[in-house]
């Protein structure tokens, strides 16, 4: 069996050929186009040298391109890095180094910050920029216009054979704020991610043929992955419907009347999302209704609301049941280190005491510190587990690997850190990261490099930061902090410091000015101490200047 993502696609290309893959605002490309356009893109990467596991870049907002991009990377068998579009330079430069990145695929609205970071980064020899709108300078730095590239390469499929164990890697969120490659085999990414288990049956699939096949004896499914391409869920989203014949919905800009908007024109029939930081402001403009036409969006070829990554509060998963009755909503759990780990099927009067509860595969378990199995309806707190097809490890970081991939009585697990407990039926309730990360709208944000940022301000003496409760991100970024004396400096002010250390949505929106950062006599962070200064009063002030 060839399992490869490339293959995969190949595939419902070969079965699909005059279905539309790809559409956008005023755009179709076909399987067939898109089989010629990646074919070329991943011929120009590899006549510029691109070899088998060389790592390429992709630095877009979600657009046709950015999957193009996917595609013709693994067509190739080099390895996708996907670049958070909202990172600073210092930010920039450390991933494409990490990374030992060989070719970029960003569009013109970065390549300012591109060619500030590429004098640093000499492994990045190729630059490949893709047409937006914007008109910046890319001739300094020898950048080639994307169409331009694939003018230039050739549109026949003579790649030779892939392997299962070519690598998929998804850059993540490190302990300590700086990002890290988790790299999967490609086979164990499809057995737990690609659909090569069914998400409800838990059966695997044994012909690789079998999830082209089913989409070609079926009408499209219209997938719109609503989260920037940056996260991995969104990625998912991607490759099933390519492997399944499906049209995926591209929208480079994430707003809640535009969301419906997107729905009712291209009558989509799936959406994905991440919590309440993208459902909050959809229903209140869907309560709203369309503002250019003063009516109810037309919301009929929608059935399936799917949620992963971030919390998805109870209270508007009610909200989008009255809304839309009759839908299929659901919650799923995972991360980076362990793809799917389970799912819950929301309908209306659903139980929501505690955490969130869902029903885990069969290769996932709670397990106490000796990897023993926690007893269902015990009450005991575990770590949530996976075995089976899980990552190798993380890129160039075998400490990191081996604290977070684990094996117990001969089995190898991953154990990323999230705490649950195992219910009586045998769902689990999830009890969050027993790590002081911060989710703030699906996004992982790590209170050392906030704090790194926030220390820059010349009047700020120490910080502790913390995750305080956000009503529309869950979770908002606090600093606790002792000034010089003398001082008092506003948030405005700390955040205008921080922000040239640190993409926008890592700063702090809320300010709490103490005499003195508690710390342990070998000056570790009491981060407890910290959540509780947050919780005696209100802030001293609050970000003012903007949310970005």
């Amino acid at each position: 069996m060839a399992l490869n993502i490339a293959d995969f696609v190949e595939h419902s290309i070969d079965l699909n050929p005059e279905r539309v893959a790809l559409l956008d605002s005023d755009r179709e490309i076909t399987y067939a186009q898109l089989e010629e356009r990646t074919n070329r893109l991943a011929h120009y990467l590899q006549d510029h040298g691109i070899k088998p596991g060389d790592k390429v870049g992709i630095y877009s907002r979600n657009t046709i391109e950015a999957i193009e991009a996917m595609v013709a990377v693994f067509k190739a068998r080099a390895v996708m890095v996907n670049v958070n579009y909202r990172y600073v330079e210092n930010e920039l430069q450390y991933i494409f180094e990490n990374s030992d990145m060989a070719a970029l695929i960003v569009e013109r609205r970065y390549v300012d910050k591109v060619a500030n970071v590429l004098p640093n980064t000499p492994l990045v020899k190729s630059v490949i920029v893709v047409e937006d709108g914007t008109d910046l300078d890319i001739a300094s730095f020898g950048g080639v216009e994307y169409e331009q590239a694939l003018s230039e390469g050739r549109p026949e499929r003579d790649f030779g054979e892939r392997s299962p164990d070519d690598i998929f890697m998804l850059y993540t969120g490190g302990t300590t704020g700086m990002p890290k490659g988790v790299m999967w085999r490609h086979e164990d990414w499809w057995r737990v991610l690609g659909g090569g288990t069914n998400f409800i049956t838990g059966e695997r699939v044994e012909d690789e043929w079998e999830i082209a096949k089913v989409g070609a004896a079926n009408p499209a499914m219209v997938r719109f992955p609503i989260p920037p391409m940056i996260h991995g869920g969104s990625q998912s989203a991607v490759f099933h419907s390519l492997f399944g014949g499906g049209t995926l919905v591209m929208h480079p800009e994430f707003d809640g009347h535009e969301v419906w908007q997107v729905i009712d024109k291209h009558k989509v029939n799936l959406i994905f999302i991440t919590g309440d930081a993208m459902a909050r402001p959809m229903v209140d403009a869907l309560l709203a209704g369309n503002p250019e036409t003063g009516e109810p969006y037309d919301l009929s070829s929608l059935y399936v609301i799917a949620s992963s990554a971030a919390l998805f509060s109870p209270s508007l998963k009610e909200q989008f049941l009255d809304l839309l009755p009759n839908r299929l909503l659901t919650d799923s759990i995972g991360s980076s280190e362990t793809g799917f780990g389970g799912l819950a099927t929301i309908s209306k009067g659903f139980e929501h005491t505690g955490g969130p509860r869902v029903k885990i595969d069969a290769s996932t378990v709670v397990i106490d510190d000796d990897g023993n199995q926690v007893e269902p309806g015990s009450g005991q707190v575990g770590l949530l587990a996976r075995h089976g097809h899980i990552p190798l490890g993380y890129y160039k970081d075998e400490v990191k690997t081996a604290a977070t991939f684990k094996t117990f009585n001969g089995v190898r697990y991953s154990i990323p850190g999230d705490y649950a407990t195992v219910e009586a039926d045998g769902t689990v309730t999830m009890l969050g990261r027993g790590s002081v990360s911060i989710n703030s709208g699906g996004e992982k944000i790590y209170p050392e490099e906030v704090e790194g940022a926030v220390k820059s301000h010349p009047d700020v003496f120490d910080t502790l930061v913390v995750g305080v409760p956000d009503e529309r991100f869950g979770q908002r970024v606090a600093a606790v902090v002792a000034p010089r004396e003398g001082t008092r400096p506003s948030l405005n002010d700390i955040v205008d410091a921080a922000r040239k250390e640190i993409a926008g949505y890592k700063v702090p929106r809320s300010l709490w000015i103490v005499d003195a950062i508690k710390r342990s006599p070998a000056g570790k962070p009491d981060y407890r101490w910290a959540k509780e200064q947050t919780e005696l009063r209100e802030a001293d002030d609050h970000l003012t200047n903007g949310n970005s």
